[in-house]
């Protein structure tokens, strides 16, 4: 059976060069970075050498990265230790509605500790006007949190401007850029941010390697305590070869990122134009131009995601259907709902991303295979057989 995975915004493979980087240091190179002899030296050399690339790729200093095990964590990290950092000053967070869960999450959380959450509207795109972002923003609020690009609708924020308006107000800004960086260019001065969160696995990196992007001057408490790694703020002995791993991900993609990007965009703006031609009912979600160059998304009315997603499987086809963190949740996907997409509809989700290695022959395979899973689904769909009835009448 041919095999096309289709699903590279939940992971992408290990780049060869990336695994050839690791594979010394999940050998020889076993030390401690915080041992004072030779051997742990040459780790902690290995970490800030991977610390000052993963800088470069974003064009920020070395001292700002701290690397962490997940996107998850670094935007846990992001939120709960900038508005703690914070509380003395107020204790407001503004977060738009589409946010990856573990900014939402993080923001619940908080609202134990006593802080309140304002969620800002998107529009049927899925994008966050600055507008709303300073109608939100009270003299109680200390943080602010939109994501860079949403990995569920491929949408990218307009980052820079709403960035623009927590400064006029003083206020700190993150941005959650897991499905961002590696992927399109990124420069914390240019989009003016005060923290950034990144994965590796996003960008041919190894699973568990991530990092937080901490603007110098701002505070924010440390995330896990007990250690003097990553300076106070994140305690636990360094995963060497994963940090490793980012680090040569982060040098890779600057060399890169604009290849695969011209490799991924045409099979992309493929799938948006004839998947809806070739079957009737499925709705593009995201913008149709600000969005990421890998990354189609789309509707599929009267079938849920999880069938498509099985059936597809059995055709040898790998997709998702909403973000790799909630996929299992059989849910619609809050993102879509805050869209306005009907829930009926955005149970229906599903979404194609693409890599540099993505062929032509993948996405005809894809484009032959669809139209009769989904017909084969749609006949066992009773919401189908009832559009079908109320079309007669």
């Amino acid at each position: 059976m041919k095999r096309v995975y289709l699903d590279h915004i939940a992971s992408t493979p290990l780049h060869p060069e990336v695994f050839e980087a690791m594979l010394p240091h999940l050998k020889e190179n076993f030390g401690n970075p915080q041992s004072l002899h030779s051997v742990g030296q040459e780790a902690l050399r290995a970490v800030e050498e991977a610390r000052e690339k993963v800088a470069q790729l974003i064009h920020a200093q070395a001292s700002e990265v701290y690397f962490t095990s997940s996107g998850s964590e670094s935007n846990n990290f992001a939120l709960k230790g900038l508005a703690l950092a914070q509380r003395s000053r107020g204790t407001h967070i503004v977060l738009s509605a589409v946010e990856h869960q573990s900014v939402l999450h993080s923001a619940k959380s908080l609202d134990k500790l006593g802080f309140s959450t304002s969620l800002v509207p998107v529009d049927e795109w899925g994008m966050v006007d600055p507008e709303e972002v300073k109608k939100a923003i009270t003299k109680e609020t200390v943080l602010v949190s939109v994501m860079l690009a949403n990995s569920e609708v491929g949408t990218v924020q307009p980052v820079q401007e709403i960035a623009e308006v927590c400064r006029a107000s003083d206020v700190l800004f993150h941005t959650d850029a897991v499905a961002a960086v590696g992927n399109v260019p990124v420069n914390v001065s240019e989009l003016g941010v005060d923290a950034l969160s990144l994965a590796g696995n996003q960008f041919y990196g190894p699973k568990g390697s991530a990092a937080l992007f901490v603007k110098k001057g701002i505070r924010i408490l440390p995330f896990i305590d007990g250690g003097i790694q990553e300076g106070g703020r994140r305690a636990g002995t360094e995963d060497v070869p994963a940090i490793v791993g980012l680090g040569k991900a982060a040098e890779l993609a600057m060399r890169d990122m604009e290849k695969r990007a011209e490799a991924a965009r045409p099979f992309r703006d493929r799938l948006i134009q004839e998947l809806p031609q070739r079957v009737d009912h499925v709705f593009l979600t995201g913008h149709t131009e600000k969005r990421l160059s890998h990354h189609a998304s789309f509707c599929i009315e009267f079938i849920e995601g999880e069938a498509m997603l099985l059936n597809l499987d059995m055709q040898g086809i790998s997709a998702s259907s909403g973000s790799a963190c909630t996929s299992k949740a059989l849910k619609a996907s809050h993102v879509l709902l805050a869209m306005g997409i009907d829930h009926a509809l955005a149970q229906g989700s599903l979404v194609f991303s693409l890599i540099e290695d993505t062929t032509s022959e993948d996405i005809n395979y894809l484009l032959e295979v669809f139209p009769p899973v989904i017909e084969r689904l749609r006949k066992m769909s009773p919401l189908y057989t009832k559009y079908l009835e109320e079309r007669e009448k």
